[in-house]
């Protein structure tokens, strides 16, 4: 017995040419699922695998219309066939009901294992130049030049006592907690300056230099 399935990602979408295609082919039964390509979720594809029974195949319009990528069209194929089910692709080389699909759709399957051993390769030496350079992940140590910059600025105009700390976050446009985390990346103790210079404002009515 051939089941026809067929997808399409939005509603505004028409599945009639699928439809059509999967009727000639001669689907007794067909279908249906409105998601989008990357979307797990798919009812009516979970209806016809557990309505399948060996012997049927699985027909569709493309491969892409089945699989969410090529490693679950890869997964859902090798179920197909522990249950003895094929799978016909009306615009692909893809039958698997027989030698020559088969054949064909193993080379997409090791082609798939050969991507994922690539990505753990690259994946592990990114690791291990990351931690010959001293660090295990995450966010690099340090600043970027430019921010680099600003803190240097930063701990100067701090430093001074002349200026409150909103009003060197207003000079160097920059909010008040970056100020602060610029600071302490500077190594500057947050508070001594700023008491010093509340200390000269006590007494002078203004803002002057800590020391």
């Amino acid at each position: 017995m051939k089941i026809g399935y067929a997808r399409v990602s939005t509603r505004d979408q028409k599945a009639d040419l699928q439809v059509d295609a999967l009727k000639q082919a001669g689907c007794e039964r067909i279908y249906q699922d409105i998601a989008s390509g990357a979307k797990s979720a798919r009812p009516e594809l979970d209806k016809l695998l557990a309505n399948v029974r060996a012997g049927d195949a699985v027909v569709i319009w493309k491969l892409d219309r089945l699989g969410r990528s090529l490693k679950h069209l890869v997964e859902l194929v090798g179920e197909l066939a522990e249950r003895k089910v094929g799978l016909q692709s009306l615009n692909d080389p893809i039958d698997t009901t027989h030698a020559q699909g088969r054949l064909v759709f193993n080379l997409f399957a090791s082609l798939a294992e050969f991507e994922r051993e690539l990505i753990r390769e690259r994946t592990q030496a990114g690791l291990s130049a990351a931690r010959a350079r001293g660090r295990i992940g995450g966010r690099p140590k340090g600043l970027p030049a430019k921010a680099e910059a600003t803190a240097m600025a930063a701990e100067t105009l701090y430093r001074e006592g002349r200026l409150s700390v909103s009003a060197i976050g207003e000079k160097l446009h920059i909010s008040k907690s970056t100020l602060y985390s610029y600071l302490r990346h500077r190594g500057v103790k947050i508070g001594a300056y700023q008491k010093s210079a509340r200390l000269c404002g006590a007494r002078a009515g203004k803002y002057c230099h800590p020391w």
